[in-house]
């Protein structure tokens, strides 16, 4: 191929093109223009936007918040780093004063606080701690520490001393436990001023108001009392506002009230409130019986063995002197349980010889469905009829009695269902056959020394009433208001009756917040002496 001349030969390509020096040109200029509005906006911005008002700030920081937790467990951060010497200069200060090194005790302390002022003020503020504040510390922390091992405090002396110290903070914890239990147990015994104003008030109106004596006598041979074609209930309590709440619920929730009758057993401090209270109160027209215990000649040291053990010395010191050994649990001391009131429920055939069947409800219950259907539910031959609590496993036989005692363990199945008093369906044609009553008089007998069990009336209950126990549907009758704060709300709405047992009674300060107001709602507000009592 021949070659062109020089004169009509193609230029020489240069190295960049036309098109590349165009593009940078362009960019150029676009950089400039960005920068030109740029330094106008931020112009605009300092001129003529406005100061952020304070709550759109603290919004902003309150956002931008450190969480101090996280940054506690952050390994990388100096709140972490200061935490773990500090856990260990702590180990050593209770070493070298164990080994009479005060002088570094108190070094070691002093580097202590500083470091605790420094974590704190960091929480306040909110920001994570800097390199300049932690170092300091952390330098003058490590030397004091490589100081005491120095001293010889090594590592298995330090696992020793903390073993008993920590087993000195269990036995501590332990006395807390226990006295908490004690305050705990003090408090659900008291009665508040309110209650005993209210007491105070209408046992004045009993003494003063003949006309209440005359009705009271009047009611007391209603033939309703006796009627078995009405539904019968009974509780016994010395709580006035309690037994109130029990009726009110009741018959608030009834088809028809006026087929409901209350039989009340108090005694003699409180019949004249009780009795003053719901004769002048109306309770849509259902009948109510007040009786006082003390009126029943026939409960009686010869025939009750709880009625004898109170007579007892032994009994006497164990439950009211107060110089015995602390080491027993307070609860297990308190005279309740051998009160007649609180066993008056083994009594029922004799106290209602007349009647065929009656549902027993505590006085620290609260009736929330109708309660008459539990009247013609069939108990197939058995005596009572109550809610099963082994749903939940330390609710069994076992977790009650001493199965190490061979009268109980040749006789009863350890691993038997519990079940509760609070609601329970009495068939007293049954009860009278089985003879219940004699049989409890038995065990009560047998556990004179509390060898068999150690408080309550429930443990003898599951003794008397062993085989002759039909279970009822769980809804009927729901525990653990007084005590338990995390019941399914889904439970507390289906059930009948709710129960507060525990310490955290409804009538008290410690009341469980959650459940206070399905209680509160049938306390009658609005009767006078209420109203003076809850507010002088």
């Amino acid at each position: 191929m021949r070659r062109r001349p020089a004169d009509y030969r193609r230029p020489v390509r240069r190295r960049y093109s036309c098109w590349i020096w165009s593009l940078l040109g362009l960019i150029s200029i676009a950089g400039f223009l960005l920068f030109v509005v740029h330094h106008n906006q931020t112009h605009e911005d300092r001129v003529e936007h406005p100061i952020l008002d304070k709550n759109e700030v603290n919004d902003r920081v309150a956002h931008e918040r450190l969480n101090y937790t996280e940054e506690l467990l952050n390994v990388n951060s100096y709140a972490r780093q200061l935490a773990e010497q500090m856990t260990l200069a702590k180990a050593y200060v209770i070493i070298a004063k164990e080994h009479n090194n005060l002088h570094l005790a108190w070094e070691l302390s002093s580097k202590i606080r500083s470091c605790q002022l420094l974590l704190s003020k960091a929480a306040m503020r909110e920001e994570p701690i800097t390199l300049d504040e932690a170092e300091p510390i952390i330098k003058g922390l490590s030397s004091l520490i490589f100081k005491a091992q120095e001293a010889h405090y090594d590592i298995a002396t330090t696992i020793i001393t903390m073993k008993s110290h920590i087993q000195a903070l269990e036995e501590r914890a332990s006395a807390a436990t226990v006295q908490s239990t004690v305050f705990g147990q003090l408090a659900s015994e008291a009665l508040p001023k309110n209650l005993h104003c209210l007491h105070v008030k209408l046992t004045a109106d009993w003494i003063e108001n003949k006309s209440l004596k005359e009705l009271a006598n009047e009611k007391r041979n209603s033939p309703r009392l006796l009627d078995n074609n009405l539904y019968h209930f009974c509780v016994f309590s010395d709580n006035l506002v309690a037994v109130s709440v029990v009726i009110n619920s009741t018959v608030s929730n009834a088809d028809h009230p006026k087929q409901l009758v209350f039989h009340i057993v108090t005694n003699g401090v409180n019949y004249g409130a009780m009795q003053a209270w719901f004769l002048s109160n109306d309770f849509k027209g259902s009948t109510i019986e007040v009786q006082n215990i003390e009126d029943f000649t026939w409960l009686n040291a010869s025939y009750s063995p709880v009625a004898k053990q109170l007579l007892e010395k032994v009994s006497q010191a164990y439950y009211f002197e107060e110089s015995l050994d602390m080491k027993i649990e307070p609860k297990f001391r308190n005279p309740k349980h051998i009160s007649l009131l609180n066993h008056l429920r083994f009594y029922i055939p004799e106290i209602y010889p007349q009647l065929e069947k009656v549902v027993f409800l505590d006085d620290d219950v609260v009736v929330q469905k109708e309660l008459t259907s539990l009247f013609s539910l069939d108990l197939h031959g058995n005596v009572n009829g109550a809610v099963e609590t082994c749903l939940e496993a330390f609710h069994r036989y076992y977790k009650y009695l001493n199965f190490s005692n061979p009268i109980i363990s040749s006789k009863f199945d350890p691993q038997a269902c519990g079940w509760a008093f609070g609601v329970n369906v009495f068939d007293l044609i049954a009860w009278r056959k089985a003879n219940v009553t004699d049989r409890y008089h038995y065990w009560q007998q047998q556990n004179v020394d509390r060898s068999l069990w150690k408080l309550g009336t429930l443990p003898p209950g599951l003794l008397a009433f062993y085989g002759l126990t039909e279970p009822l549907d769980r809804r009927w009758h729901v525990l653990g208001l007084g005590y338990d704060l995390n019941i399914d709300n889904r439970l507390i709405e289906t059930a009948a009756v709710i129960h507060f047992n525990g310490n955290m009674k409804p009538w008290l300060k410690l009341a469980i917040g959650r459940y206070r107001p399905l209680w509160e709602r049938y306390v009658n507000r609005s009767h006078p002496y209420l109203q003076y009592c809850f507010t002088s």
